[in-house]
């Protein structure tokens, strides 16, 4: 079966190939060509062990085994993106998997791990659960400022991509996060009011 380009960024290609999509780090002509291998190797390497632990916590794929230092292979997971279906679904719906989604990245945080790039872009919800996927930006990283700034980057992309119904859909998002370790919530939500802070008197 031929390979069907899913996204191309700067960084790197995704396809998808029968049952599996294949992210494949592209090469830089600007960068000394030793230099530029191990560039991606490092980021490749760190990328699959971000997920390979995130898989253990939360509903993500795992990446499998492969010999190439410049891709991570995962199983496809065949659902709706949120990006493209969360405004279509009802209200009730669209809260309940908001909720999820927020179970979903207490549960990351809690183990230190940072997604880094929190959109509905890189949500999927499938059989009634909520998946994440993309960790390229994602570190391992438990301070409380990284979990803000993760929380803030998704608070900005509901405003962004679901105007209409972003405040609903970002409070159930914290009800599903409060509920898996409300003490911790807390701390972080309190972190991303400073955050708040910071940016609005920035300029």
């Amino acid at each position: 079966m031929d390979r069907k380009i899913l996204s191309r960024g700067a960084e790197a290609v995704i396809y998808l190939d029968g049952e599996k999509v294949i992210k494949e780090r592209l090469k830089k002509g600007y960068r000394l060509p030793e230099l530029d291998k191990k560039i991606i190797k490092r980021r490749t390497k760190a990328e699959t062990k971000i997920m390979k632990k995130a898989s253990e916590v939360i509903n993500t794929p795992r990446p499998e085994e492969t010999k190439k230092e410049d891709e991570i292979i995962i199983p496809f997971i065949d659902g709706d993106k949120l990006s493209e279906k969360l405004s279509s679904y009802d209200e009730k719906k669209q809260e309940e998997v908001m909720r999820k989604v927020g179970i979903e990245i207490a549960k990351l945080h809690k183990e230190g791990i940072i997604h880094g790039d929190l959109t509905t872009s890189n949500m999927i919800l499938k059989d009634g659960e909520a998946y994440i996927i993309d960790f390229g930006l994602g570190s391992f990283n438990g301070k409380y400022e990284q979990k803000g700034v993760d929380i803030h980057l998704l608070k900005e992309a509901l405003e962004a991509k679901h105007f209409e119904t972003h405040e609903d859909l970002f409070n159930s998002f914290k009800e599903g996060y409060e509920s898996v370790d409300a003490p911790e919530a807390k701390k972080v939500f309190e972190r991303l009011k400073a955050i708040e802070r910071r940016g609005r008197y920035k300029y």
